[in-house]
């Protein structure tokens, strides 16, 4: 028998991936169904479980996507020019986030993962990874000009972090819930409402 390569099985992660995802965004977590999903990917049960462990993690991976691929944003920014303000570090986030056409399932994952300790956990690997990507981005900006922020930047950065990452919930509830809310007014709002 063939072995399976790595970029097949990362491929075919990819794929389940994307089949679960279509599957959340449209029917929500708890109307979603296992075979749902398998339907949706045209796989078998089998080649699904081979990849996840069941709903719950595909959730967590579906999340982590979505956030990943805005992260990557911020992160590439950073050493290519003046670094992001803090404000702005949320903007630029905020505003790929709410592009991405599955981004109401980060507002359900949290509503999940309140409720389900084992989503919460799941979850814990991508909110660390959000936290990451906003404490280095922080630190640089801080970083790029003495004196710019009292103390060490990286100490700073750790205290604000908590802080700039708290628009972003604010952000996508509001989005979901207040028909006349103005997202180009909190974007904007957001870069000067901190240190710039």
């Amino acid at each position: 028998m063939p072995r399976v390569t790595e970029a097949y099985r990362v491929a075919r992660r990819d794929e389940i991936i994307t089949a679960a995802l279509n599957c959340f965004a449209a029917k929500g977590y708890q109307r979603t169904s296992m075979a749902d999903i398998i339907e949706e990917s045209g796989l078998s049960a089998g080649a699904i479980y081979g990849h996840f462990a069941g709903k719950k993690e595909l959730f967590a991976a579906v999340a982590g996507r979505v956030l990943d691929s805005r992260l990557g944003g911020i992160a590439s920014h950073a050493g290519t020019r003046e670094p992001l303000a803090p404000g702005e570090i949320m903007a630029t986030l905020l505003d790929g986030i709410r592009r991405e056409p599955f981004a109401n399932v980060l507002v359900l994952l949290w509503g999940e993962a309140v409720v389900d300790p084992e989503i919460r956990s799941l979850v814990q690997t991508v909110i660390a990874r959000v936290r990451a990507t906003i404490t280095a981005a922080l630190t640089a900006w801080a970083s790029a000009v003495p004196g710019r922020v009292e103390g060490d930047p990286a100490e700073w950065a750790a205290r604000m972090m908590p802080v700039v990452v708290a628009m972003g919930p604010g952000f996508l509830v509001q989005r979901m819930l207040i028909d006349d809310f103005d997202e180009e007014g909190y974007l904007s709002a957001l870069k000067d409402a901190f240190p710039h």
